[in-house]
């Protein structure tokens, strides 16, 4: 959840970490530290309570720290409240061992009482100085390289971890080593890069490595050493990153929420297109042959917030269309389950970043159990893309803002092509009715775009309501997997408390907490279901809710009910989550911005959720 950066070039390392880390705030924004050194001179560090902008005054922009090594972090608090003595950059008692460090160490206490026998104190509360230590201390015992001294800890350390750490004897380097926190290596022009997500080199370099679990780096001036966990030196390839820097920019807007909310209709497209050519989706770059898709015998979707949204949207159209039986799972309960599998069904994880920590390690569980996984995800390289069987990439581009929404967009997109691609495969639709299924999906990014020029209504009605305590949201079917990520917009960014709820369960004790006033908004997209919603909404009313209806354009009779009606594009039901969300990623910017908030950084969340 936390965001590193590593430089080592020809340059003063300090203005390029804290542009690197200002690119990866989003990760984490409740302190932030640099350790950057000038030659064989001490390792200086510099911390700071509060957003990065703190740390940059500090500092005076990097400019007051000279030196062409260094490593920076800004953090997302764990172990010990948010404060300058937990910051990160973490160090020796001599300060001669200097690290930052992402993930969590679930032995830490178990370690500190070991160093603690052996006369170390400790400064913070946070199991990254432990780790530092216990680095510390292995590098005395053994009187190794800093490569023997990482080894050692890695072994003994439980949990997940990315850590970048210098060493007062190492000059010009930095040592890394990972475990289930992702970590990339970039060189460019004899300078060497390390981050924690691409956006923070992005505007020097291309061209990185992807370092393994349990692997270890030494970085150095355009020179990277890969080593195994017995220090044998080991070969990687480099990877083009396809993203260039301005997509990583605001490029005028005000926020990157709402850049990334205008930037779906080419995001879908782009993801559609991947796999569509001539009228027909061609999986084949994905790895699942016809014969794989006749065998799949039952699909279970496993992924964490607005990807189990997804996921539920897609298991209603996957039922439907395929007529294959899906499960829905959250990946944190997914891995800790006793689980009964069919070695004839597929596991399809979802994720953004590729490296959500409950995903991968239900990934790993699904592998463990021998049933097919696949994955779709974000990120080219990621840990979930890497130790899937198969992967479908989504071409979202980079993501800045912590609340989902372009990727949430893909990712339905691409579960509607594998549920169109399974139905004809399986023989369960015609090819007239697969050719028109693939039209209207290839419509969804100009009706997206519609919706977006549309958006001063929602600015309008989303005013209004910035002193709501309470939202709740109904819908049916597919419209209460609608109803869910627009509630998790609602709140993740406003802060104000907001709800889902299939409409059939308000008679179950929910409308008790309807009052005069109370925001209800239904998602209306599925005909069948229409009206046996707009009874929902009427039962709302009587109790005195105000209510915004969303529906397809032709449903004008709802205006005799709701408040405030948005209506969107018609489209095949089955795809209508690609179009209702839109307004209701709208509707939660613009109460946050009503309210005055930081809209791409939330309170108390971080972008990719990398640790349990």
């Amino acid at each position: 959840m936390c965001g590193i950066v590593g430089f080592v070039g020809n340059r003063q390392a300090a203005p390029v970490l804290l542009d690197g880390l200002s690119k990866l705030e989003y990760r984490g924004y409740d302190s932030a530290g640099l350790a950057v050194r000038d030659g064989e001179g001490p390792i200086r560090i510099v911390k700071a309570k509060g957003r990065l902008k703190v740390l940059d005054e500090k500092t005076n922009g990097g400019q007051a720290m000279a030196g062409d090594c260094g490593i920076g972090h800004t953090r997302w608090a764990t172990h010990g409240e948010p404060s300058e003595a937990n910051a990160h950059p973490h160090c020796n008692e001599g300060g001669t061992i200097v690290g930052v460090h992402n993930g969590i160490i679930e032995n830490y206490q178990e370690l500190k009482m070991k160093l603690l026998k052996h006369g170390y104190r400790f400064c913070s509360e946070t199991d990254t100085e432990v780790a530092i230590k216990l680095v510390d201390y292995y590098y005395k015992k053994y009187l190794g390289t800093p490569v023997d001294a990482l080894n050692h800890a890695m072994v003994r350390i439980r949990g997940s971890y990315a850590l970048a750490v210098m060493f007062q004897d190492y000059p010009e380097e930095i040592y890394v080593a990972r475990k289930d926190s992702p970590m990339i290596l970039g060189i460019s022009d004899g300078e060497s890069y390390v981050a924690s997500d691409v956006p923070a080199i992005l505007k020097h370099t291309r061209t990185v490595y992807y370092i393994g679990n349990m692997e270890l780096g030494r970085v150095q001036k355009g020179k990277i050493t890969f080593y195994n966990l017995d220090g044998d030196e080991i070969e990687k390839e480099p990877v083009e990153i396809k993203w260039n820097a301005e997509a990583a920019e605001k490029a005028g807007y005000e926020h990157f929420m709402i850049k990334e909310i205008h930037e779906q209709p080419k995001a879908v497209q782009d993801t559609l297109n991947s796999v569509i050519h001539d009228g027909r989706i061609d999986l084949s770059g994905i790895g699942l042959s016809e014969e794989d898709i006749r065998e799949i015998s039952q699909i279970y979707m496993v992924a964490c917030g607005s990807a189990y949204h997804v996921a539920v949207s897609a298991q209603y159209v996957l039922e439907d269309l395929a007529k294959i039986p899906v499960r829905v799972e959250l990946a944190s309960e997914f891995r800790y389950r006793n689980l009964i599998l069919d070695q004839k069904g597929l596991v399809i994880v979802i994720s953004q970043s590729g490296e959500t920590a409950d995903s991968l390690a239900a990934l790993r569980k699904a592998k463990e159990l021998g049933v097919r996984t696949l994955s779709i995800v974000n990120v080219v390289g990621s840990s979930i893309a890497r130790e899937s069987d198969n992967v479908f990439y989504t071409l979202a581009g980079p993501e800045i803002a912590v609340a989902t929404t372009k990727a949430y967009s893909t990712q339905l997109a691409a579960c509607d092509v594998l549920a169109v691609q399974f139905a004809l495969v399986r023989g369960e639709i015609e090819e007239e009715r697969y050719a028109g299924l693939i039209e209207e999906l290839l419509t969804l990014p100009e009706k997206i775009e519609r919706i977006l020029q549309d958006k001063e209504r929602i600015q309008w009605f989303a005013a209004k309501q910035a002193a709501s305590k309470d939202v709740f949201f109904i819908g049916r079917g597919i419209d209460y997997a609608i109803s869910m990520e627009g509630s998790l917009k609602m709140k993740e960014i406003s802060y104000i408390h907001s709800e889902a709820y299939a409409a059939g369960e308000l008679k179950h004790g929910t409308i008790s907490l309807i009052e005069d006033g109370t925001l209800v908004v239904g998602i209306l997209t599925q005909s069948t279901l229409y009206e046996k919603t707009v009874s929902n909404l009427v039962e709302c009313k009587s109790r005195g809710a105000y209510l915004m209806g969303l529906t397809t354009y032709g449903h004008y009779d709802i205006e005799d009910t709701a408040d405030f009606v948005t209506y969107i594009p018609r489209t095949d039901e089955h795809f209508a989550a690609s179009l209702a969300v839109v307004p209701l990623q709208l509707l939660g910017y613009y109460v946050s911005l009503a309210r005055g908030l930081d809209v791409d950084k939330p309170r108390n969340l971080a972008k990719s959720v990398t640790v349990e």
